[in-house]
């Protein structure tokens, strides 16, 4: 597990301890799907007594795979586990600048005794995802990226009439209620952004603050940013760098954007002046959510925090962006929480925490963070077609 994890770390930049939780996932992917194999039941559905229906569950055959670079191992492990299990065979395609965990784990996969032609790892760039997305033998598509890459695979399996599951961006908010544990919210939300560098969809992007503790928040956000230690992966600080030049850049023009927009850049923002692409975990006050900075998914260690007075106002704006992939709220009063949490449009929503779920929990989006669920028992529902088998019973027939 470590030489895997140091191949992450070296690969995509992040912390050793963090690449090393990604292989734990991995692993634990394979586990918890190889326990459901012998689970993928059928059903008999009663018609009549003069007639048999039962249905069976099969696999679509090839699930052509295209993997984002932020997490390389744990999303290939997320989708190729399901997929097997189903029966169907996958062709994987990592992000260019990430390809090298999602190798290594198809020498695994041969060692452990997988047929060839089983997992197929295809690198490369933009060519080789379109053409596996267009492909007429590739028969269902998993793709996790953003909006527009999302758009444009499922613009492809539209030709062929390929059924798609997408996980997309978010712009997540995390609500905190005046009634919060800030010493938690402030914990959750600095772990909820500053992970990965914020290089994660199901980021803390908003914190959406009641007015009356604002500035305290923002005072406690503050100081957790400023205790980040930065460095390579392989020297295990709290944050790493950015994945790639083309990145590091989009989020310094966020950076720019968020200025000129006329929010208070309270920490951050400037890059640090040493080899690599290292930004300090970067926070923004005074942040009104119509803002871009408020609207558009970033990618990067990069806090909004934006106030409300009540909370109709809390949940309009945590609704007011075109995503919907996760959101969070704060709060003492449980049932306060859970009516709130009711009210978030997301696919995941996290009370007095941050990444809640886990493996067995289902896990995507609504609105424009996309279409079906990864993770849990209703992701094989994506490697799944069911067929359904109808027998005549009726003697008179025959």
């Amino acid at each position: 597990m470590s030489t895997i994890a140091t191949i992450e770390s070296h690969d995509q930049g992040k912390p050793f301890t963090q690449a090393r939780s990604d292989i734990e996932d991995a692993a634990r992917y394979f586990e918890y799907y190889a326990g459901a194999a012998d689970k993928l039941e059928g059903e008999s559905i009663p018609v009549g007594k003069k007639s048999l229906n039962l249905t069976t569950r099969e696999p679509y055959g090839v699930s052509g795979q295209i993997i984002p670079w932020n997490f390389p191992l744990s999303i290939t492990a997320r989708g190729v586990a399901p997929a097997l299990v189903a029966g169907n065979t996958v062709v994987v395609k990592p992000a260019p600048t990430t390809p090298l965990s999602a190798l290594r784990l198809a020498d695994i996969c041969s060692d452990a005794g997988v047929p060839d032609g089983v997992v197929n790892i295809v690198t490369g760039g933009a060519e080789p995802g379109v053409a596996l997305s267009s492909h007429t033998s590739v028969d269902q598509l998993t793709f996790t990226g953003s909006v527009s890459t999302g758009e444009a695979v499922m613009q492809s399996a539209a030709e062929t009439i390929t059924p798609v599951t997408l996980e997309l961006g978010g712009k997540n908010p995390a609500i905190v209620m005046s009634d919060a544990d800030l010493d938690d919210a402030s914990f959750w939300i600095a772990k909820g952004i500053f992970t990965n560098a914020g290089q994660i969809c199901s980021a803390a992007d908003r914190a959406v603050v009641h007015e009356s503790i604002y500035d305290e928040f923002v005072d406690r956000i503050v100081a957790r940013a400023e205790s980040y230690t930065l460095g390579p992966g392989k020297e295990d600080p709290d944050m790493g760098p950015l994945n790639h030049a083309e990145h590091f850049e989009s989020v310094l023009d966020y950076v720019e954007i968020g200025i000129n927009e006329g929010a208070t850049l309270e920490t951050g923002g400037e890059p640090l002046d040493r080899d690599g692409y290292f930004l300090p975990p970067t926070v923004f006050s005074d942040v009104d959510n119509d803002m871009r900075i408020a609207q558009e998914e970033i990618f990067g260690p990069v806090l909004t925090v934006i106030p409300f007075s009540d909370r109709e106002e809390a949940i309009e704006i945590a609704n007011g962006v075109e995503f919907g992939l996760t959101g969070g709220v704060f709060s003492r009063d449980i049932t306060q929480a859970l009516n709130v949490a009711r009210n978030i449009e997301a696919g995941s929503v996290y009370v007095n925490e941050w990444f809640g779920g886990s493996i067995e929990t289902p896990f995507g989006g609504t609105k424009k963070s996309g279409i079906g669920r990864e993770k849990g028992f209703e992701a094989l529902d994506s490697y799944l077609q069911t067929k359904s088998i109808s027998v005549n019973l009726d003697k008179r027939n025959r």
